[in-house]
């Protein structure tokens, strides 16, 4: 039995949407072209918000200009640094609160071998960096005691 392409299209859409992972795709100018559900439950925006909408909806301020560059560089040259990586980074939710999220990114390509956008799948990793920040003043407080200690 084969499967219509139109058929293929609405199972790799249920797919997008069955999942517990937010699905962010963008074309090469950084315009939002897909949006998940579990992408609005993430950031707050609804797909309204953000389809059309540049990816600066959530990217902090102080990270913009390195993010563009980036992803400037990974459109001209169809690779990216990281390449499939897990990525961690802060986030903004649509209620101006700085999440912090983990991510794979993979470059999508035209017919012609272009690269014409980016697919994101991101999670929240907001309890990771919690206690990776207690975890590293612990350690800093145990060597500034260490220190002290030797300086007794």
């Amino acid at each position: 039995m084969t499967t219509s392409i139109p058929e293929m299209s609405i199972g790799y859409q249920q797919v997008v949407e069955a999942l517990g992972d937010a699905v962010v795709v963008a074309d090469a100018d950084g315009i939002i072209t897909l949006w998940n559900s579990a992408a609005e439950r993430l950031f707050g925006f609804t797909k309204t918000d953000a389809l059309g909408k540049s990816l600066v909806l959530i990217i902090p301020e102080r990270l913009r200009q390195r993010h563009w560059a980036g992803y400037d560089k990974a459109m001209a040259s169809g690779d990216t640094r990281r390449g499939r990586d897990l990525l961690r980074v802060p986030a903004l939710h649509k209620d101006g609160r700085t999440l912090s999220i983990a991510f794979t990114v993979g470059l999508l390509f035209g017919q012609e071998g272009k690269v014409t956008g980016i697919a994101a799948v991101i999670r929240d990793d907001s309890d990771h960096f919690d206690q990776e920040q207690k975890l590293r003043k612990i350690f800093a407080d145990e060597h500034d005691l260490r220190r002290a200690l030797a300086e007794l």
